[in-house]
């Protein structure tokens, strides 16, 4: 990367220097066939032997740390040049990050690469979206990440491309949830011609100040972004309000990522079924495989009129085929092991995104890109909302669909839930139910029994994903309604759950029973330990999603199978576009 600086010729590409030791599976830096030129490698440091002056490498067999914004790197000078022995080279700051195509495909992805902390920093655009989604993604807890493609034109050669003028709309959208466990994710497409309710959303402007925009009923969903001024935070509360799936962050791209990822990557393989000749989008393939990049892979994205029937829902099976591909080209041998791949990949990845607050830093993709990394493709499923035709367009002219229930509900709570869409991962989960199924017996047996009186009932609530001031209802519910004296609200439990549950020790069954008569409470929601608890051990209730108020029978236990009319597609398969 500093080939120039020791003394190499200006026509060595620093990124070729990077050679992968198949002793360690890490890459170190060859810049001379002299032991006094070598670097230490990268990721397991060692002394170079003639080189004395060089500031001393890290002990840890991890990336050197990056210098932070606010301060000098512990135990150095900031920036500078070292003053050991009169000499030394700029200190460098590595990083290892993912990078992919689409900004879906960084997250996705997990591929590595070695640039410039302050450089890749630079890169990244950063939206403060006032307040809209959860604040940011956390390491115990399901994760969703919503990716934007826009339709802005900007950038050179696309100023060709439809409306030039486009503010950028969200015409691609892809909500990325990922399992709390990290076994596995869901990538739900939501088309942008869907009709639904833009809630009001407040905006930063440029001043600095927050404009609230009035939100818009039955309208495209692509309106949510760029429409009047709104920005990513009102597709975020938008998204929200659609599917009840509250949004971490977001990462937001335009068409030139398309362009450079996929050429950064090497081309993406796409097979047809059919030779395609589309005059719009300048998509014009022969029928077979073929590798896109640049230009032919925006194209490819574009077209909504080379397979099915023409429509963005067939538009958006083609795309989820392309990151698919992208996805495992990234997964590949041949991009895993060239260095120069990497450094193109984080380049181009960072210079393609926008995105919020929450994720305006390397080191902060770095820890989501830590959290997704060891998800295997097979446990990555496509679906898209499910969706109808308008019914008020009239017959002949259906632009715009609306959201199909039956469909879709089931869909989303089985998101919501933390359900996986996978058939891999459901044989798993089976093989797991199965070595349950005994406790799932005694369970269901703890229904059967004497109940406690209500006065000798000991219970904590805690609000895990019900309505806000759940907890406190519930308790003035059971003690003025229900005689239930011993019972305490201890506000937001620590984590979010599935479904209300009940937890309680085996001598506490008869007390679980009662309340669970009161509460309306299934086997399936109570949670009985091994040991038993002491006298004045209260248990604890956590109410969830399928709670909506005292008295009231909770929701239908979350779907564990989707219906089979909904489309899905798994990360690992090939599937060729027709």
């Amino acid at each position: 990367m500093d080939a120039q600086s020791r003394g190499r010729a200006d026509e060595i590409d620093p990124a070729d220097q990077w050679v992968l030791n198949p002793r360690t599976g890490h890459y170190e830096l060859r810049l001379a066939d002299s032991a006094a030129q070598q670097r230490p490698t990268v990721g397991a440091p060692r002394r170079a032997p003639s080189a004395p002056t060089a500031p001393s490498p890290s002990p840890s067999p991890s990336v050197p740390k990056p210098r932070r914004a606010d301060g000098p790197p512990p135990g150095g000078r900031r920036g500078g040049r070292s003053r050991k022995g009169g000499g030394g080279g700029r200190r460098k700051k590595a990083l290892l990050i993912t990078g992919g195509t689409l900004a879906f495909l960084l997250v996705a992805g997990s591929v590595g690469a070695y640039l410039y902390y302050d450089h890749l920093n630079g890169n990244l655009s950063v939206t403060d979206i006032a307040g809209a989604g959860t604040g940011g993604f956390k390491k115990d807890q399901a994760i969703n990440i919503l990716v934007i493609g826009t339709d802005k034109r900007s950038g050179a050669g696309n100023e060709g491309y439809g409306d030039k003028d486009s503010v950028g709309h969200a015409d691609t959208t892809i909500l990325f949830h990922v399992a709390k466990d990290r076994s596995n994710a869901t990538a739900l497409s939501i088309p942008r011609d869907l009709i639904t309710n833009i809630p009001s959303c407040p905006t930063k402007q440029p001043d600095g100040t927050t404009k609230e925009i009035k939100g818009t009923r039955a309208t495209r969903f692509n309106n949510s972004l760029g429409q009047e001024g709104r920005d990513a935070g009102c597709t975020m509360r938008t998204v929200k309000d659609l599917t009840g799936i509250e949004v971490d962050n977001f990462m937001m791209v335009d068409f030139n990522a398309v362009k450079t990822l996929s050429t950064a990557v090497g081309g993406v393989p796409v097979c047809l079924e059919k030779a395609v000749d589309d005059e719009d989008s300048k998509l014009k393939l022969s029928e077979g495989e073929h590798r896109l990049s640049g230009e032919q892979a925006l194209a490819f994205v574009r077209t909504r009129h080379a397979f099915g029937n023409e429509s963005d829902l067939d538009r958006i099976k083609t795309q989820q085929q392309f990151l698919g591909s992208m996805m495992r080209e990234m997964k590949s041998k041949e991009t895993l092991t060239s260095p120069k791949k990497f450094f193109s990949l984080a380049e181009a990845a960072t210079k393609s995104l926008t995105v919020d607050q929450g994720l305006g830093s390397i080191d902060k993709l770095t820890d989501l890109a830590g959290e997704l990394k060891d998800i295997d493709l097979k446990n990555i499923t496509f679906t898209t909302v499910p969706v109808l035709d308008n019914p008020d367009e009239p017959p002949n002219r259906k632009a715009t669909v609306v959201v199909n229930q039956a469909l879709a509900d089931p869909l989303l709570q089985m998101i919501r839930g933390d359900v996986s869409l996978t058939e891999v991962e459901k044989r798993e989960q089976a093989a797991k139910e199965s070595a349950d199924a005994d406790a799932k017996a005694k369970q269901d047996a703890l229904l059967q029994g004497n109940k406690a009186p209500a006065a000798d009932v000991r219970v904590d609530v805690y609000n895990g994903g019900g309505p806000q001031g759940s907890a406190s209802t519930t308790l003035k519910w059971l003690q003025i309604t229900k005689g239930v004296p011993k019972a305490s609200n201890h506000g937001n439990a620590p984590a979010k759950v599935a479904a209300t549950q009940l937890e309680f020790a085996p001598n506490q069954a008869d007390q679980a029973r009662a309340l669970a008569e009161m509460m309306g409470l299934s086997a399936s929601a109570m949670k009985m330990g091994t040991a038993d608890a002491g006298a004045k051990t209260p248990m604890k209730l956590t109410l969830g999603p399928d709670f909506k108020e005292p008295g009231a029978p909770l929701a239908p236990p979350v779907p564990q199978e989707l219906p089979k009319d909904v489309q899905q597609a798994q990360a690992d398969k090939a599937i060729c576009a027709k």
